[in-house]
C-alpha cells in the first residue's frame, strides 16, 4: 500500500480531495500518493496556528526547548526509516538521504538549545528615574515554504527556529518530494506540539502561498526556492507588511588558485558539484582555475568525474550519482550543456549510456564555455559544469563577482592571507575555504545580491521569527 502524505490542520491528519502520485526518479515507480488540498485548506491551517499562538508562545522557554529535544531524538532515531522513504521519492543516494535526516535533527536540538539563552538587552539609563530595556517576542503565525532538493533539512531549518521563538507554523512542501518531509512533521506531532502549533498542507503552490500571505494571522513567510518565485512571494508579501525570509537561487564560483593542493580541490570539487546529483543551492556552479594548474586541474577532475557510477540511490552496490528529480530537470540541464557545445564549448568527459529508466543525466564537464552561454550565466541544478580559466587574484574575484546571485562561493589555496582577501571580496552570504560542506545548524545560511534575505541557522536564524520590543520605566 502506497504512503500517503496528508495534510495536518489543528491536529488531525486530512486526506484531501483527490491525490497526486509520487514516483521514484530512479525508475518511475509510484512510491507513494500525496492528499491534494488546496486554499481552503491552507485557509483553515492559518486559522488552527492562529488558534494555538497565544498558548504557545506563552509556553515556559523550556518546555518548548524539551519538545524540540524529543523531536531531534525521534528524528536520529528514525533516520534510516525517514532516509529510505526520502531516497525512494526523489532519488537520493541513500546514505545522502539518511544524512539529510540526520542533519535535521541537529537544527531541532540547537535551537532548543538556543531557546533558552537570554533574549533582549538592558540599556543604560541616563537619568535615576527612568529604566530602558528590550524583549524579543515571536513574530506570529509563520508560513514556510519549502522545495523538493532537500524536503527534510529545508524545513527542518525553519521550524526549528520559528518553534523556538514561540510562533506557530503552516508548513507547505513539494509535491516532488512530500512523504519524507510529512514524516518530519510527523515527528513533532508524537514529540509532544500541541494541535494547531505546527500545520501541513498539499496544493498548488501558487493557490496555497497566495492564501496564506492573504490570511491576515500571517506575519511573516520563509521561502527557499528560485529567485523569480522569491520575486513574486516578496511582492505579494509587501501588501500586508509580510516579513520575507528569503533562500533564493545560486551560481557558486569555485575558485581554485594555482598553490592549492589539487588532491584536495579536486575532492572538494566532486563534493561541491555533484552532492544530490548537482540539485543543490549551493552547488559549485563555475569552476575558476588559475591558467597555470588549469589543465592538470581539468584533467584530474574530469578523470573523477568519468569514474562515476550511474543508478538508482537504493542500489548495492551503491552508484555514485543518482537521477535527477524529473524529466524537466533533465531536460533543462541538457539544454545548457548542448547550447555550450553548439557555441564552441569542449566536452571533455565523454558521453556514455545512461540506464534505461529513469531521469538520469551523465556527469558533464566543458571548457572553453563562452561567457554569454546558460552554463557561464545560469544556475545548473544538475550534474554539468564549466571551468574558466583566470589570470590573477583581482581577476579571479571580478569573475566570480560577475553575477546578480550571491549564495555561496568557494575557495581553494595554501596561502591563508590570499584566502582571507579573497573572502572578503567575493560577493557571496556563504564562502566555504578549502571547505565544500560549509553547510552547519549553529552557522548562519542565507544569501546577498538577488540570492535572497535574511539568515537561517545560528542565533540570527531565531532572531528571524522575533520582534524586538522596547520598555521605557518610569521609577
Amino acid at each position: 500500500m502506497p504512503t500517503i502524505a496528508k495534510n495536518l490542520v489543528a491536529g488531525t491528519w486530512e486526506e484531501g480531495e483527490s491525490a497526486l502520485e509520487v514516483t521514484n526518479p530512479a525508475d518511475g515507480r509510484v512510491v507513494g500518493q500525496v492528499a491534494w488540498g488546496g486554499p481552503d485548506t491552507a485557509r483553515r491551517a492559518a486559522d488552527a496556528a492562529a488558534g494555538a499562538f497565544g498558548d504557545w508562545s506563552e509556553l515556559p522557554a523550556r518546555r518548548r526547548a524539551d519538545i524540540l529535544l524529543e523531536a531531534s531524538r525521534l528524528l536520529a532515531e528514525r533516520a534510516e526509516t525517514i532516509g529510505a522513504t526520502l531516497a525512494r521519492e526523489a532519488g537520493k543516494r541513500l546514505p545522502e538521504a539518511v544524512g539529510e535526516v540526520a542533519f535535521s535533527a541537529e537544527y531541532f536540538r540547537w535551537f532548543a538549545e538556543q531557546a533558552r539563552r537570554p533574549h533582549g538587552e538592558v540599556i543604560p539609563h541616563e537619568a535615576a528615574d527612568r529604566r530602558h530595556l528590550t524583549v524579543r517576542r515571536p513574530v506570529g503565525v509563520v508560513a514556510s515554504l519549502t522545495p523538493w532538493n532537500f524536503p527534510c533539512s529545508i524545513q527542518a531549518r525553519k521550524l526549528a527556529p520559528a518553534l523556538a521563538a514561540g510562533c506557530t507554523v503552516v508548513a507547505r512542501v513539494s509535491e516532488k518530494a512530500p512523504l519524507a518531509a510529512t514524516e518530519l512533521i510527523r515527528t513533532l506531532v508524537d514529540a509532544g506540539v500541541p494541535d494547531g502549533v505546527v500545520n501541513l498542507v498539499h496544493g498548488p503552490a501558487r493557490e496555497v502561498t497566495q492564501a496564506l500571505l492573504d490570511h491576515q494571522a500571517v506575519r511573516a513567510v520563509s521561502f527557499t526556492g528560485s529567485t523569480q518565485v522569491g520575486r513574486e512571494i516578496m511582492a505579494s508579501a509587501s501588501r500586508r507588511i509580510v516579513r520575507p525570509l528569503l533562500e533564493l537561487g545560486g551560481d557558486a564560483a569555485f575558485v581554485v588558485f594555482d598553490d592549492a593542493d589539487l588532491d584536495a580541490a579536486v575532492e572538494g570539487a566532486m563534493l561541491a558539484k555533484f552532492r544530490n546529483t548537482g540539485q543543490s543551492c549551493i552547488a559549485a556552479n563555475r569552476f575558476l582555475v588559475h591558467e597555470d594548474v588549469h589543465d592538470e586541474f581539468v584533467g584530474r577532475l574530469a578523470a573523477r568525474v568519468e569514474a562515476m557510477t550511474i543508478g538508482d540511490g537504493l542500489a548495492d552496490p551503491l552508484p555514485d550519482l543518482g537521477p535527477v528529480i524529473d524529466q524537466s530537470r533533465v531536460d533543462a540541464v541538457n539544454s545548457l550543456v548542448d547550447e555550450a557545445i553548439s557555441l564552441g564549448a569542449k566536452r571533455v568527459t565523454q558521453e556514455r549510456d545512461l540506464p534505461t529508466a529513469g531521469t538520469f543525466v551523465a556527469p558533464t564537464l566543458l571548457t572553453d564555455v563562452p561567457t554569454t552561454a546558460g552554463l557561464a550565466t545560469e544556475e545548473v541544478f544538475g550534474p554539468a559544469a564549466a571551468v574558466f580559466r583566470f589570470r590573477d587574484d583581482d581577476d579571479a574575484v571580478t569573475r566570480a563577482n560577475r553575477t546578480e546571485m550571491g549564495l555561496a562561493a568557494y575557495v581553494w589555496s595554501a596561502d591563508v592571507s590570499r584566502c582571507w582577501r579573497t573572502a572578503e571580496r567575493l560577493e557571496a552570504g556563504i564562502v566555504g575555504v578549502n571547505n565544500a560542506l560549509p553547510s552547519v545548524a549553529f552557522a548562519p545560511m542565507g544569501g546577498v545580491k538577488q540570492s535572497g534575505l535574511g539568515r537561517e541557522g545560528a542565533a540570527l536564524g531565531l532572531e528571524e521569527f522575533e520582534d524586538v520590543r522596547y520598555l521605557a520605566l518610569g521609577l
